[in-house]
């Protein structure tokens, strides 16, 4: 499989989650947790994140999509960058982080910042939705005139991934393949603990 860039529109997204090939499975994770329970049941949801995706790879499947659709009253999102990034780590301390490649499917996600920081901590693509769905309503209200679906999404992806492209750049990094979980940030006011 290759990609030409790590945005996904959601088609893409479908054919991933689809896959009917030899040596490729794919599963989808839910990042939602019940909102409920407070700030401990999202530390639950990440380690039943963590256990699912052992099931996961353990059955075979090389391709974990994260997924925080079906948030409602009860259920929040585990934020995106921490689900990433936790599961990156869990994934190379117990050694399968090789075998598998995480795809985000995620309403979060929807300027420059978020992709970049998302693939420096060890997403391979992302399926911004949301984004998506807001050029859609944007094309409903006439907000982008002469613009349908189509080129209003080709546009954003394009400028998204030149604004990725340009951030990677200025670190003198140029493929993503060597920005992808690299973790080349600061974080100031963050325990070490969280980063």
């Amino acid at each position: 499989i290759k990609l030409e860039h790590p945005l996904l529109c959601n088609q893409e997204l479908e054919k991933l989650r689809q896959i009917d090939r030899p040596g490729f499975k794919s599963a989808t994770l839910s990042l939602l947790f019940p909102v409920t329970r407070g700030a401990a049941a999202m530390e639950r949801g990440l380690e039943a994140l963590f256990a699912a995706a052992d099931v996961a790879v353990g059955a075979g499947s090389n391709i974990l999509i994260l997924s925080d659709r079906g948030v409602d009253r009860e259920h929040a999102a585990i934020p995106a960058l921490l689900a990433v990034s936790g599961l990156h780590h869990h994934l190379v301390n117990s050694g399968t982080r090789t075998r598998v490649s995480l795809v985000l499917e995620s309403g979060e996600p929807r300027e420059v910042h978020h992709f970049a920081v998302l693939l420096g901590y060890g997403v391979n693509a992302i399926n911004p939705y949301l984004a998506f769905e807001s050029l859609d309503d944007m094309i409903l209200q006439g907000m982008l005139p002469d613009l349908d679906h189509k080129k209003a999404a080709k546009n954003f992806v394009k400028a998204s991934i030149k604004g990725v492209v340009k951030t990677m750049a200025k670190m003198g990094i140029s493929t993503v393949q060597s920005y992808r979980g690299a973790q080349i940030f600061e974080a100031v006011g963050l325990h070490q603990s969280l980063i």
